[in-house]
């Protein structure tokens, strides 16, 4: 059975615009309200700090772990960020849970990773520190640096390849379409910042990388097949004929590729580190919703442009 998916190409719009319009209110609020200024929550990677991680016996509660936050504050650690990891018991261990606090930059032999430890002994029972990260503010500025200047490349070469590859109309909403799905990342992971503390890095760049890369390349796909479908129908079917064909011979190929990366992505995220939820997290985000833009979002586009311009020759004659 064949979808008529240019029929609904308004409803397809629609659902982009409210799939992107909560994450968007989220980077707005995000960017007025963290002292940052970012639409996200920005790790250590990019403003310099230092991560400590104790492992526990306990479950950590949300309430456990606002007392916890105001007892830093009050013993002297400025602004900490504290975020649970929930784990699996390890062999010869019984640690319930990573509890991860993030505060500024703790130089070697300073007392403010002492201060953070004693008061660790005081709320839990024998909590364990399995982790240290420091990064220097003026490192944190220039890894910022380096990975706008590497998003800023790819998206600029992508630009250029699909200009050349494709007329205007296809170029452009391919385009969008990368816009498109890395605002929904970019806006479920600034709800989540809002909501769990959730914090980009280096590693949620490169997802965001993937992202793009992978959306463009099913774009490719359908848009491929609608160019050379009108090398032999276009004399006799219309062009939302056609990209409909096209759409339905590529629909089936398009959902497959996704869904074989999603259950490893879904696998890794279930069994893998904890260090790489969130990067694999992104992933699975920006590849389906890549796979909705590629097929509802960037056709639909070219569809609508399509219509407008027959409307308009028509309209001269």
């Amino acid at each position: 059975m064949k979808l008529n998916i240019v029929k609904y190409r308004f409803l397809f719009l629609a659902i982009s615009a409210i799939l992107l319009l909560p994450g968007i209110v989220a980077m707005i609020y995000s960017t007025i309200t963290y002292p940052t200024h970012t639409p996200m929550k920005v790790g250590i990677d990019y403003t310099g700090g230092t991560t400590l991680q104790y492992g526990v016996k306990e479950t950590i509660s949300n309430d456990k772990l606002s007392d916890v936050r105001k007892t830093l504050e009050n013993g002297g650690i400025e602004n900490p960020y504290l975020q649970i990891i929930n784990i699996n018991a390890q062999d010869g261990k019984d640690l319930k849970a990573i509890l991860s606090i993030r505060t500024k930059f703790i130089a070697e032999g300073s007392s403010d990773q002492d201060k953070i430890t004693n008061i660790m002994n005081k709320e839990f029972s024998s909590p364990e520190l399995v982790q240290v990260a420091s990064v220097g503010p003026t490192l944190g500025m220039e890894l910022f640096k380096n990975s706008l200047i590497a998003l800023s490349l790819a998206l600029l070469g992508i630009v250029a390849y699909l200009t050349f590859r494709f007329q205007f109309d296809y170029a452009l909403a391919a385009i969008l379409g990368l816009v498109h799905d890395a605002l929904f990342v970019c806006g479920v992971f600034s709800i989540l910042g809002l909501l769990y503390d959730v914090q980009i890095d280096a590693l949620f760049v490169s997802a965001l990388l993937t992202v793009i890369g992978f959306s463009v390349h099913d774009t490719i796909v359908v848009f491929d097949r609608v160019r050379e479908n009108l090398k032999y129908y276009s004399k006799k079917m219309t062009f939302s004929e056609i990209m409909n064909a096209s759409i339905n011979q590529t629909l089936a190929r398009s959902i497959n590729t996704s869904l074989t990366t999603l259950i490893t992505l879904f696998a890794l995220y279930l069994f893998g580190g904890v260090t790489t939820k969130d990067f694999v997290l992104a992933m699975i985000i920006g590849i389906a919703v890549g796979t909705y833009s590629s097929i509802f979002f960037c056709a639909t586009l070219v569809d609508i442009w399509e219509d407008k311009k027959v409307s308009a020759k028509a309209a001269a004659v």
